[in-house]
């Protein structure tokens, strides 16, 4: 069962209807994923005349987050209506010391850990928090490797809303205390994310949940929408202009996509030169299913039984692997995936060359960078940008071996005696 609503509620947005992504049946805008006819995945369908009409010039006019590109999303126009914690518009920074150190030219970081619960999720869940408020949903939910988690949380408790949301049981422990600290249910799940995922699925089908969004169950083509923003931002950071090559951290695959499209409509709208970006995915070792697949030739994803240190991508049959293929193959670029030891080294190397202290996943994608560069599948004289996707406080233990260089008593010579001082002082 579902929420949904007779009129369209949408009316003060470009978003018209749902659109299948394998059949292209379409649907009225609502509480719907799957396709009726061919159970695929839908996703918002847009009246391209009002998308076209949006200028630079309305968007640098806009809020300094998320909704200076509202006009390019499904919901939230109208900033009365909005579900949010304002996420958006962090760092684009420029890895000099990186990009030196792996024999690049030009190198970027898009630095998400900076969002208000300090990762990419508050974007998505804004949107679709946003657009279940429209449609009449009055409790939130999710099933989160933890960054979601948190997020939906926080929201709830912004609007004052009670919330839900189901986690694997072994999620790392900062990633509990920041999601149970903002009060709502939380419920650990004796199983993988996949297993909590389904226990989602088929409770939206229950009455007690049938006011209870879910936003990355029934109402995820809305909530996968709000990905596009960090293509629409690293697009503006950088002048208006595509960066030639991007590193994305892969779970479902669908950030890859939304950045991807986003980059896309761009052009479309003529709001960015003609022009198109390779797109590399990122995956663990631990993981790897879509990169495995992509290496085999083959659209074809095996579900895998997740392990290693990168818990939030952990997503071992990942729904939106196959279109994280094609996006991938159609704009010439590649995936590579990485052991533990690599993500550890990922991080540091980050940390100590930008100052960007990443979550595991940032590392998957920093080492991933190395490996697609030493395999010569990316070209390190293109102009390039990397997303660090979360916080690094959030996975301590990842690089819980790192500490005090030195121990010393608090005085000159024992300064003297660690070579803190040159001798002769």
């Amino acid at each position: 069962m579902s929420t949904s609503v007779s009129a369209n509620p949408f009316t003060d947005s470009p978003a018209v209807g749902l659109i299948c992504r394998n059949c292209q049946a379409t649907y009225p805008l609502a509480a719907q994923h799957a396709c009726w006819q061919c159970f695929g995945p839908l996703e918002v369908d847009y009246d391209a005349a009002a998308l076209a009409s949006v200028t630079r010039a309305d968007i640098e006019a806009g809020p300094n987050n998320i909704w200076r590109y509202a006009r390019l999303l499904p919901a939230g126009v109208d900033p009365a209506t909005r579900v949010t914690l304002d996420p958006g518009m962090t760092p684009l920074v420029r890895a000099d010391n990186l990009a030196a150190e792996l024999g690049m030219k030009t190198l970027w970081v898009k630095d998400d850990s900076a969002n208000p619960t300090h990762s990419f999720k508050d974007r998505v869940v804004s949107v679709a928090l946003t657009a279940a408020s429209r449609l009449g949903f009055d409790r939130y939910a999710c099933a989160s490797t933890g960054n979601l988690a948190n997020s939906v949380a926080a929201h709830a408790a912004r609007a004052g809303k009670p919330s839900v949301v189901f986690i694997p049981h072994d999620l790392e422990a900062g990633k509990v205390v920041t999601t149970a600290v903002y009060g709502g249910q939380l419920v650990a799940i004796e199983g993988s994310y996949d297993d909590v995922n389904r226990l989602c699925s088929e409770l939206t089908e229950t009455d007690d949940f049938e006011s209870t969004a879910f936003v990355n169950v029934n109402v995820r083509p809305y909530y996968a929408e709000g990905s596009k923003t960090l293509g629409y931002e690293v697009a503006e950071q950088l002048g208006w202009r595509i960066p030639e090559q991007v590193v994305v951290p892969m779970a479902s695959g669908e950030l890859l996509t939304k950045v991807d499209k986003a980059f896309e409509e761009l052009v479309e709208i003529g709001l960015v030169p003609e022009g198109r970006s390779r797109v590399f995915g990122a995956q663990s070792q631990g993981c790897n299913p879509i990169a495995t697949a992509l290496r085999n030739g083959t659209d074809e994803i095996v579900p895998v039984k997740p392990t290693g240190i990168a818990k939030s991508l952990n997503i071992g049959d990942p729904a939106a692997g196959p279109y994280a293929i094609e996006a991938v193959r159609r704009s010439g670029g590649w995936m590579a995936d990485v052991t533990d030891a690599e993500i550890r080294e990922g991080i540091r190397l980050l940390a100590r060359t930008t100052g960007i202290f990443a979550e595991t996943a940032g590392g998957v994608v920093v080492a991933t960078l190395k490996k697609l560069l030493a395999e010569g599948r990316l070209d390190p004289a293109a102009e390039t940008v990397v997303y660090n996707t979360g916080e690094g406080l959030k996975t301590l233990d990842a690089v819980s071996d790192a500490g005090a260089t030195h121990r010393i008593r608090p005085s000159l010579q024992d300064a003297r005696k660690a070579g803190l001082l040159p001798s002769g002082i």
